[in-house]
């Protein structure tokens, strides 16, 4: 009894000693340092090791000093190693690497001897390469500050657009202050502080202070103008000419800017840089030109304090382009009949309006039967002794059924 005992015991042994043996062989230890492109560890970078015969994967975790370690990596012939960074995005990979019981050779990543290497390899010579390194990383380093830069700015952006629209034009004007200071070659935030001071001015009740917010506005609308056209030139310019696309959407934006430009003479008085803003306007972006031409025909008519029969037929002509590109348009018919009625002349105790005067009102009251201009059009038609189109607006009857 105790003799097989004693032979059951040896052979348990002998199980725990194969089974000992067999652990050290069929597995091993792998390690390695990851460093980045700048020569500084890489930390929580995953290092996968993946077998190509099994397909079996492997993962660890890079320490606070770049550094990994497993001794529980599977004996095989050939693996591929891969480097994801912290964010899952791959990085590097090594193929055919063995691994085999024990200690095993690290497998280091070194992305800035990498690069050096590949510099090397085209022809550099080490100083060459160090130099080459030193401007893609001064590149890097310049895209991360106005990576950085953008956020604050939109941030600032939004914040400011936020308040406009909520009328806190002190507010808006604050921000874009702030973010022009910051940096002043963005087309777009001089736009914005532009379109702030410009809205804000009929608000003054002192007339220095509008005036001042108006020259302002001025300023601004034409920084934005002067940064966006040198944007287009070079791009223009350049042996990579923007697509159809992003010509258009420069151009409409350089338009807006023209216009805000228009806006802010036109309530300044100065009637001969708001058309000329205008005009601009519709000669960069034709597309949508009515809108420019019917503020044009606007301006003009607004400052027509006198009669002034030029200045009436240079309205009527604006508006007259502004119907052409949205005939839709009811004001521009509304504004075209009001400025051709100061063309108007008497003939004893009759009028006399141009041609397209009658035209004009009844349009506007086909297009806007109960607009806020419906009653005015309907006294001007009378006035002229022309028939008023009474059916705008009504519902026909529905046919009677049979």
């Amino acid at each position: 009894m105790k003799q097989r005992l004693r032979l059951a015991l040896v052979a348990m042994m002998l199980v725990a000693l194969g089974t000992t043996s067999a652990w050290a062989q069929a597995f091993g230890k792998v390690s390695g340092v990851c460093k980045d492109a700048e020569g500084k560890p890489i930390v929580g970078a995953t290092v996968r090791y993946i077998s190509k015969e099994t397909g079996q994967k492997f993962d660890m975790k890079t320490n606070g000093k770049g550094e990994y370690m497993s001794i529980g990596v599977a004996v095989a012939h050939a693996y591929t190693v891969i480097l994801l960074g912290p964010d899952g995005k791959e990085l590097d990979k090594v193929d055919g690497v063995q691994v085999g019981s024990g200690d095993n050779p690290p497998v280091d990543f070194d992305m800035k001897a990498q690069q050096t290497q590949a510099l090397q390899s085209k022809g550099m010579t080490a100083e060459q390469a160090q130099k080459a390194q030193a401007e893609l990383k001064e590149k890097q380093a310049a895209a991360s500050k106005e990576g950085e830069t953008v956020k604050v700015l939109n941030e600032k952006l939004k914040a400011a657009s936020d308040a406009s629209k909520a009328g806190d034009f002190e507010t808006a004007i604050g921000l874009l202050t702030e973010a022009t200071n910051l940096d002043g070659t963005r087309d777009v935030l001089w736009y914005q502080l532009g379109d702030a001071y410009s809205q804000s001015a009929p608000k003054q009740t002192d007339a220095t202070e509008k005036t001042k917010r108006l020259d302002t506005a001025v300023t601004d609308f034409q920084k934005a103008i002067d940064i966006k056209k040198a944007e287009i030139q070079k791009e223009n310019s350049s042996e990579k000419k923007p697509d159809a696309a992003a010509q258009a959407d420069a151009n409409k934006r350089l338009a807006a800017y023209y216009n805000g430009l228009g806006n802010a003479y036109s309530k300044s008085g100065n009637t001969d840089g708001a058309v000329a803003a205008y005009t601009q306007a519709s000669q960069v972006d034709p597309p949508n030109g009515g809108m420019y031409f019917f503020n044009l025909g606007a301006a003009l008519t607004n400052a027509n304090k006198t009669g002034d029969q030029k200045m009436a037929h240079a309205a009527v002509d604006a508006f007259d382009k502004a119907i052409a590109a949205d005939p839709t348009k009811a004001d521009a018919y509304y504004w075209k009949g009001s400025n051709l009625m100061q063309l108007a002349t008497v003939k004893g105790d009759k009028m006399i309006t141009p041609d397209g005067t009658a035209e004009s009102f009844q349009k506007y009251l086909e297009l806007k039967p109960d607009g806020p201009h419906a009653e005015e059009c309907k006294a001007m038609l009378q006035g002229m002794g022309a028939t008023i189109e009474t059916s705008y607006g009504k519902k026909k009857a529905a046919p009677v059924k049979k």
